[in-house]
């Protein structure tokens, strides 16, 4: 769930985007299981959104690049 710049770095497209495939399915699972009954920490949603936002940057970040 915490991903680092860093690591994001040293990953390549394919990996992210198996990455955010990953991190969108643990997302929809933790939204599935607050609905249901609250969670203990209701933060961690916003941490999933932040880590998906930051994979998708970093994969918009490589495809700018590239065109340039």
């Amino acid at each position: 769930m915490k991903t680092k710049n860093t690591e994001l770095k040293s990953l390549d497209v394919e990996a992210l985007h198996q990455k955010v495939n990953a991190e969108k399915i643990a997302l929809q699972k933790l939204k599935f299981a607050h609905a249901i009954s609250p969670i203990e920490n209701p933060v961690r949603i916003r941490e999933y959104r932040k880590a998906i936002a930051r994979i998708l940057t970093e994969i918009k970040a490589r495809e700018i690049a590239n065109i340039k």
